[in-house]
């Protein structure tokens, strides 16, 4: 083999087929990786945990190198063993990593926690690859006149809305970028003769529900359209969901769609669905969430861990009777409150009364900050407040997050009451090594991350943040507006939305850059740019050690070769950036 690595996805048939013409070619061939064994010498092992399972793929498979090999794995036993072995599927252009229990037997067609795919987010990408059925398509203008040019691909309804067909679909997203030729070909060749003209006066309504049914409209409205059985599915990157989109029935599309393979191995059948769709999505948007709140200094990390503790809360305390507290609850169960003063107006609450908010709550009320998880709570500057401050070794927190956090779970009621994290208006003192430890739970206007605000808080929110004098504006929203798809998918939009830098010098390098203006995007003068969507490099090796230098980003850039630009440049769209690996 010329080069020791894993090729991209959709390589394997071509190579197979290589191979078995001539056995000792030096180009790539197949490599066949096992990692489990469910069934040995007559007996099944689905119900033994995966370490013996491992064990006994290990006694019964020989290596061969690069050919027939046990998968390797790596143990890992908390979130940080995860990142740097995420950072090198980066660097090596993979897919991602499927972490499981040893200790989990296996599961046919089940999904659960013990095994968890984690795949690398990049930037301007939802994360998430779609399987979807093709329901309509549109003939192209141009270079693309008289074939189909962009397909309109649908998804299942929801349980509730199904009707008898069960081939009913929802038009859901249109995606003409990212096919070559051959794509566009194989496609034609696959679906010949299946497609039924679009009569807008007599719709398949049997079959397809366009958006704006409920006013008897059909937007987006097919060229021609094909029954799912007799369809393709295909495999669709996008940048992110476009929520409240009334051109589409599932009320929602993707914004910048991309096709990235044909799924022969799938059908209408086994294609993505409205609810799957929405659980993939919510799902992406909780790690999305999950990721900005990380914090990468380790040291801030320990020291928020410590104070930042999620408590759940189950039960209530009935034995406690307050007028303040509203409904008791174990909201404070466990935890110990010094309370130094009352809260002046507006609140105005007594130290007693807070007191017995605490205790009504399933709070200790102590005389005295000597522990170190203790959480004192005061405001003004006395005496006692002031020695606090002076000797520098615990926080003081203002009452109103008292009040805030009772009701906030009064807010929740029905669902389990959590802690509000601290904020910085809830801190009227903090310790030297934690003076950016509240900062990262509201934005940067100080609204909450975490709690909900009322009508003067937001206002008062709205007042204090800065006017810009400029009148900004989404100008790809203005294109979608102007202008078809076949220009929008053409050559001189494929790279609209991105934000590339070029690296290296020559007159490949040159052209490259010439190239990326003219499709669309903005050239980054920097790899420092954290707004890079796209790194592209002047040959495959400078590649890789530029996908080594990027991994540990928080949303690492893709990084591509010349010969990407160069190819989407003659099939006139922007390709899947894995088509060349």
């Amino acid at each position: 083999m010329k080069d020791d690595r894993i090729v991209g996805f959709g390589h394997l048939k071509t190579h197979a087929k290589a191979h078995r013409e001539d056995i000792n070619s030096p180009h790539a061939r197949p490599l066949f990786r096992i990692f489990d064994c469910l069934y040995l010498n007559d007996e099944v092992l689905t119900n033994y945990s995966l370490r013996d399972r491992r064990k006994a793929l290990v006694s019964a498979v020989n290596n061969v190198h690069r050919r027939f090999e046990i998968h390797e794995y790596v143990e890992a036993t908390k979130a940080a063993d995860v990142e740097p072995e995420l950072r090198k599927v980066v660097a090596e252009s993979s897919e991602g990593l499927v972490m499981k229990n040893p200790r989990s037997v296996y599961l046919l067609n089940s999904r659960n926690s013990d095994w968890m795919k984690v795949k690398p987010e990049y930037m301007t990408e939802f994360g998430e690859q779609l399987d979807c059925v093709v329901i309509g398509g549109y003939y192209g203008s141009g270079h693309r006149g008289g074939n189909l040019s962009s397909f309109l691909c649908g998804l299942a309804p929801p349980s509730h809305l199904a009707t008898s067909n069960p081939e009913f679909m929802f038009s859901f997203c249109k995606v003409g970028g990212g096919m070559t030729a051959h794509d566009y070909a194989e496609i034609r060749h696959l679906t010949d003769g299946k497609w039924t003209p679009w009569d807008k006066k007599n719709p398949p309504l049997e079959w397809i529900e366009l958006g704006g049914h409920e006013e008897n409209l059909q937007y987006e409205m097919p060229d021609v359209w094909i029954k799912p059985s007799e369809s393709v599915v295909l495999q669709i990157k996008a940048a992110s969901v476009i929520e409240q989109e009334k051109r589409y029935r599932t009320k929602c599309t993707l914004r910048f769609p991309r096709f990235t393979a044909l799924r022969k191995d799938k059908d209408w059948k086994s294609a993505l669905t409205w609810e799957s769709f929405r659980t993939l999505k919510a799902r992406a948007e909780h790690e999305r969430k999950e990721k900005e709140f990380k914090v990468d200094d380790a040291r801030k990390k320990r020291a928020k861990r410590a104070r930042k503790k999620v408590l759940t809360i189950i039960g209530a305390d009935e034995q406690v009777k307050t007028p303040y507290a509203g409904p008791e609850s174990a909201l404070f169960n466990g935890m110990n409150f010094y309370i130094i003063t009352g809260a002046a107006k507006p609140l105005n609450k007594t130290k007693a009364e807070l007191e017995q908010l605490v205790k009504a709550n399933g709070g200790n009320i102590v005389a005295t900050h000597s522990n170190a998880d203790t959480i004192c709570i005061g405001e003004g500057n006395p005496i006692r407040i002031a020695s606090i401050k002076k000797a520098g070794t615990r926080n003081i927190f203002k009452p109103h997050w008292l009040l805030e956090c009772v009701k906030q779970a009064e807010t929740d009621v029905g669902r389990p009451n959590v802690l509000l994290p601290f904020e910085p208006r809830h801190v009227l003192f903090k310790k030297e090594e934690d003076e950016d430890s509240f900062n990262g739970n509201t934005d940067e206007y100080g609204d909450s991350f975490a709690r909900d605000v009322d009508v003067e808080e937001l206002e008062k929110l709205l007042a204090d943040m800065p006017k810009f004098e400029d009148d900004d504006y989404d100008a790809d929203e203005i294109m979608d507006e102007l202008f078809d798809d076949d220009v929008l998918d053409g050559p001189g939009c494929m790279f609209r939305g991105l934000r590339i830098h070029v690296s290296g010098q020559g007159t490949h390098i040159e052209a490259a850059k010439r190239v990326v203006l003219f499709a669309g995007a903005r050239l980054a003068d920097s790899m420092d740019d954290e707004k890079i969507t796209h790194v592209v490099a002047g040959s495959e090796a400078e590649a890789r050690e530029l996908r080594i230098q990027t991994a540990s980003r928080r949303y690492p850039p893709r990084v591509v070769t010349t010969g990407w630009v160069m190819k989407s440049l003659r099939e006139g769209t922007r390709l899947d950036e894995e088509s060349e690996l």
